[in-house]
Formats: structure tokens, C-alpha cells, sequence
């Protein structure tokens, strides 16, 4: 153990001693052979400051298991529900509702557009499809149906795709915290209901945000997405870089921000090429600002636009 490893376990000793052995244990056999491990199956490159979120991730799901570090290493590649739980535990699948509102407002209008141009255009499909890449537990695909739905629209479909199975179970609940619940702009409030109120709202007639947020207990601690808007979202487990896309519809939006940066650049590339070939012509990729600067592809061009960061397909 070199120098700056027994510091790290000096300083784990001192904040949690019994995470002492699992440390030791997984030193010994070599933390970046995990992380290329985990690189290799999801393209994920955990930074240097992740190292100990690493570390407890390894040591929960050899413990979970009744498995010494070694053990659980050995059995991974022929282990698939242990493999899952793994890569569960590394990743972080917090997001936030409506996190950049610009991007939301801009795929807002975006779906407006295409409802216009579809009732004078019979060749265009009515449906607004959008793909939410990275999707976590699901706030960012929830903001995008509320966002939708606050404009009266019914023709769309949002899909929300992620490589964690407990984010992607957390996503089709649709349920949230109260702390969660204060990021929702008021217009949107009422597409949420207490958790164990006995009466959901009627979305079937005109939205009226007063009355269901009158509805509404501030003190309620756990509350729902409402059914009828349920209808319109779904979720799957996808891992971006080794599998086919999750759909065979090509997508007016899709959205991946603040995932790319856990790639390396090459991959981000591949990515970013994936991700064009199912947007369809015309349509847009929205990524978070800052992100992916280098990316030149012949096919799309950028949008001139001083709060988000689009792409729109203009050639197959």
C-alpha cells in the first residue's frame, strides 16, 4: 500500500472505522481495476473524488451478498442481478424537477410548433416524441410531461432511458418528497397530488392550478404525479454505449445533460452520433450548456440561442 492510500485509510479510519477492511480490501486488489471495470461496462469514468463512493459501492454489495471483495469480483461476469446492483450502488441517480427551465421552456415551444404544423400538414405524425438520455428518477422526464401538458398539448410521448434499475423502479413510481415538490412552478402544480389523499385530481376537465393547489397539504411529505398525465411517459433501462437504441421512433427532442461529462471525449463522440441517428430531420438534441463544445457533426447544426445548448438535425 503506497503512501497516499494508507493517508486515505488513516483519514476513513478516523470518519468510519468499519469501512477499515472493505478500504484495505479493495487496494489490495487495485481500485483502478474497478474502475476500468466499471468503465468498460457503462463508459462511466468515475473521477478521482468518487474514489470512496466507489469503495463503499463495492464493499455494500459484497456484504448485501455474503461475498468477500475477491468473490464478488469472480462472479460478476457470469452474474448479472449482482453485476446490476453493482453499477445500482456506483451510480448517483439524484436529479432535480425542471432543472434548466430554459431547455424546458425551449422543447415547449418546440412541441407547440410541431402541434401547429401537423393540423396543416397531414404528413407529419401528431405525436411529439422525446427521449430524456440519463433520466436518473425520472424528475427531468416528469418536468418535460408537465412542462407539455401546462400548454394543454395530448400528442406527445416522452421516454425516459437510464443504466441504473433502481433510478429507472424510482422514475415509474412518480413519487417525490416535499422538498422536491417546491421546484415546480405553479402553473405545473397541478399535475401532483398528495401520495395518501384520497382524492386525485380530475384532469379531465379544464386545468385549473388554483383549485388543485388548494388541494394540496404543504405538509405532506410524499406526493404523486396524477395518473392521467402517467399515460404519456415511460421508462426503460438502456445502457448507451453497448446497447441499440430503446426505440425504433425517431425523436423530435432528444435531451442528455450533465451525463456526457462522465465520458470520455471519444465517447461522448460515439454518443452524441448515436444519439442523432434516432433524431429525426428537423428535430433537436438539447444538451446542458458548456457541454460537448468539440462536437462538429455535418449533419446538425447548432442553434443560435444565449441560454441553452441545441442541435438541430438538418441532413439524414
Amino acid at each position: 500500500m503506497d503512501k497516499h492510500t494508507q493517508q486515505d485509510v488513516n483519514v476513513v479510519d478516523k470518519a468510519n472505522p468499519d469501512l477499515v477492511t472493505a478500504l484495505g480490501q479493495v487496494n489490495a486488489f487495485d481500485t483502478q481495476q474497478w474502475q476500468r471495470y466499471i468503465e468498460q461496462e457503462i463508459g462511466f469514468v468515475l473521477p478521482p473524488i468518487q474514489r470512496q463512493w466507489l469503495v463503499n459501492a463495492i464493499d455494500r454489495t459484497a456484504a448485501a451478498h455474503g461475498l468477500s471483495i475477491l468473490q464478488l469480483w469472480r462472479q460478476l461476469p457470469s452474474n448479472d442481478a449482482l453485476r446490476q446492483q453493482l453499477l445500482d450502488k456506483v451510480l448517483i441517480d439524484e436529479s432535480r424537477f425542471f432543472r434548466h427551465l430554459p431547455s424546458i421552456e425551449f422543447i415547449t415551444e418546440c412541441a407547440l410548433r410541431h402541434q401547429r404544423l401537423s393540423l396543416i400538414d397531414d404528413s407529419i405524425d401528431e405525436t411529439f416524441r422525446i427521449w430524456s438520455v440519463g433520466c436518473a428518477s425520472g424528475q427531468e422526464t416528469w418536468s418535460l410531461a408537465m412542462s407539455l401538458a401546462s400548454k394543454q398539448l395530448v400528442n406527445y410521448a416522452v421516454l425516459g432511458t437510464d443504466v441504473s434499475q433502481k433510478a429507472i423502479t424510482k422514475a415509474r413510481m412518480a413519487q417525490y418528497d416535499k422538498r422536491q415538490k417546491t421546484l415546480i412552478p405553479s402553473s405545473c402544480q397541478q399535475f401532483i397530488y398528495p401520495l395518501h389523499s384520497e382524492t386525485v385530481p380530475d384532469q379531465s376537465t379544464v386545468f385549473d392550478s388554483s383549485i388543485v393547489e388548494n388541494t394540496i397539504n404543504d405538509t405532506q411529505e410524499h406526493w404523486q404525479i396524477v395518473p392521467t398525465l402517467q399515460q404519456y411517459v415511460s421508462f426503460a433501462l438502456h445502457n448507451i454505449i453497448g446497447q441499440e437504441p430503446p426505440t425504433s421512433d425517431l425523436q423530435q427532442v432528444i435531451i442528455c445533460q450533465n451525463m456526457l461529462l462522465y465520458f470520455r471525449k471519444f465517447d461522448q463522440r460515439d454518443i452524441l452520433n448515436k444519439l442523432s441517428e434516432q433524431c429525426a430531420l428537423g428535430g433537436y438534441i438539447v444538451l446542458a450548456p458548456g457541454e460537448a463544445l468539440f462536437w462538429r457533426p455535418s449533419n446538425m447544426r447548432r442553434i443560435a440561442h444565449p441560454k441553452i445548448n441545441a442541435w438541430q438535425k438538418i441532413s439524414a
